[in-house]
């Protein structure tokens, strides 16, 4: 089931919630996922409604892979993210946790184990998600998902694109090193500016797909291909949701 997701907090045992991010997940039909989290300006929590191109710095964390979720005997459910790329490393465990739906039936609440960046100490945390349904955009009746995929492995280079409803997000590495991850998020807008930038991190000379898919005319299908540069990325997931 495709999803949307928006951190509301992320809590640290025994330490009080807070969000020093923006963190949003979108997650298709077929279970591929792009999770970009962006450290906000002190004092600030939510980014600028304006187009931002940010350093490095300002990434805490992107993901791109796949998840699996199991349904058990309680009601909840255990979950599992498999990192294809990860911003932090070039190989990374799978993260787990369990998902408790909330009261509210648009929440769910995460709880689990990992290292705290900051402690570098395995740590219990709990992270509450906010999980909208996709909005339609440009006029049609049901929203839609478009997923692409990139790999050249002998240049060392991979990326994943995933657009859900109105918003799409996409994270490329192009080698081992720290500097070598760009990622950006695109927003639809109703007001008549149609899809737009909210934020890019990395090199601002990398060419990316976003605008070319968003943007572009042509049909996406699966088993298609959308050349950017001269990468060619595949397209695997296409459809409504």
């Amino acid at each position: 089931m495709a999803s949307i997701s928006i951190r509301k907090f992320i809590r640290w045992l025994p330490d009080e919630a807070s969000e020093p991010t923006s963190t949003l997940v979108l997650t298709s039909p077929e279970r591929r996922f792009v999770d970009i989290r962006v450290l906000l300006e002190d004092g600030s929590d939510v980014l600028p409604d304006t187009e931002q191109v940010l350093p490095l710095s300002r990434l805490d964390w992107a993901i791109a892979g796949t998840s699996s979720s199991t349904v058990l005997a309680d009601g909840h459910s255990h979950s599992k993210w498999v990192h294809w790329i990860d911003s932090r490393a070039l190989e990374a465990p799978p993260d787990e946790g369990y998902m408790y739906a909330q009261p509210d039936g648009l929440s769910t609440l995460e709880k689990g184990r990992m290292k705290n960046p900051d402690s570098g100490k395995d740590t219990d945390y709990e992270e509450m998600w906010f999980d909208p349904p996709p909005k339609a955009t440009d006029g049609g009746n049901k929203a839609l998902c478009v997923v692409l995929l990139m790999e050249d492995e002998a240049k060392g280079k991979k990326g994943m694109f995933v657009r859900l409803g109105e918003w799409a997000q996409v994270l490329v590495r192009d080698g081992a090193g720290e500097g070598d991850v760009v990622a950006e998020r695109w927003e639809w807008r109703d007001d008549g500016l149609g899809w737009r930038r909210r934020v890019r991190l990395g090199d601002e000379r990398r060419k990316m797909p976003c605008e070319e898919v968003l943007r572009g005319e042509t049909e996406l299908k699966v088993g298609g291909e959308v050349n950017v540069g001269d990468e060619v990325w595949r397209v695997v997931e296409a459809g409504e949701v």
